[in-house]
């Protein structure tokens, strides 16, 4: 069974604590928060339904994807033009705002790494950045053009995006507890991450570029609960119960493109290498995974949302995640279509 398994990753140390929250066809399966965190202050506190978790790339699907579509609906962002149009400073002419949202861009994944103490101005690092590829042929996952999407948001909206996800995003859509640059008060209940220097980051994002970048990126530095990644995920299910973004758009993001990918989304296709939740998920099934342990996976066809939200780098960012993702995402479903046949 998926829940004994879950204590049997905290009991054996796979992981510090975890909030899994599984929904079939609108009734909660599952909704359990177990194990513990060692916080900033070097205090043990306990996971809770309520503990927020940095989410990490889930970022790219939260907020920029439906900050990218909000605009592309209101006629401001064009999906079929160059970067360049918004962005001059970028100087690969031939790469289009689409790439950035399917990963063609021919962008590398990321940046040299630079520690957390460290200083670099990240957009001039990628405004510099070569092509790995030409445009628009091959997926390769990459966070720069995240990065450059969120910079376009702004750019369009004349407003920075945490402002601008929050108010036209998460606010409507009832996230409540998810954004970016989290107050005092709620750092407190944020499960903490990896250990650097003397201290474990909690409250703070992990991701390095993100915290170059001032906490705020349209790849990484998204704090949320699990309660609501299951509501964003409930709005890309039902897409016609929101307002806020036309249902046919939110459709179209999660329409498989190439490679195991739709707009934002990776979208498993049957072929390929097996996704992260596992084999035996439907074809059509979307989702994403963010690298410090937390993921969301929607199976439209059981009309089935898991979400995991761990801090697996809580013991280093040589973790067994991936293995982990797709033997619970797994069992879920077996132990569902048990249930429903």
């Amino acid at each position: 069974m998926y829940k004994n398994y879950i204590d049997s990753l905290i009991e054996n140390k796979e992981l510090p604590g975890a909030v899994l929250h599984a929904i079939k066809k609108k009734q909660t399966l599952c909704y359990k928060a177990v194990g513990s965190f060692i916080g900033g202050d070097a205090q043990n506190y306990p996971v809770t339904e309520n503990t927020l978790f940095d989410v990490a790339s889930l970022t790219k699907v939260v907020a920029t994807l439906p900050a990218s579509l909000l605009l592309y609906s209101q006629g401001d962002l064009h999906l079929e033009k160059q970067v360049q149009h918004y962005l001059p400073d970028f100087k690969h002419e031939k790469v289009k705002v689409e790439d950035l949202l399917t990963h063609r861009s021919g962008l590398p994944p990321d940046l040299p790494y630079v520690a957390r103490d460290g200083q670099r101005d990240v957009m001039d690092l990628i405004y510099q950045t070569k092509l790995q590829q030409e445009p628009g042929i091959a997926v390769a996952y990459s966070d720069l053009g995240m990065i450059l999407l969120g910079k376009i948001i702004e750019k369009i909206a004349d407003q920075p995006l945490d402002f601008f996800t929050k108010e036209h995003i998460f606010t409507p859509w009832g996230l409540h507890n998810t954004g970016y640059k989290l107050p005092s008060s709620m750092k407190a209940i944020t499960a903490s991450t990896e250990n650097f220097g003397n201290r474990y980051i909690q409250g703070e994002v992990h991701d390095e570029k993100a915290l170059h970048m001032g906490g705020v990126s349209g790849s990484a530095g998204l704090f949320s609960t699990g309660k609501d990644i299951a509501r964003f995920a409930k709005h890309f299910l039902y897409p016609e119960e929101q307002d806020v973004i036309p249902p046919d758009l939110m459709r179209m993001a999660t329409r498989h493109k190439q490679n195991n990918r739709g707009l934002g989304f990776e979208v498993w296709n049957g072929e390929g290498n097996e996704l992260s939740c596992g084999p035996n998920w439907s074809i059509g099934s979307f989702g994403h995974t963010g690298f410090t342990g937390t993921s969301v996976w929607i199976d439209p066809r059981s009309e089935l949302i898991v979400v995991f939200l761990t801090n697996a780098v809580h013991y280093g960012r040589s973790t067994n995640i991936r293995t982990i993702r797709k033997k619970l995402h797994s069992m879920i479903y077996s132990s569902v279509r048990g249930e429903t046949s």
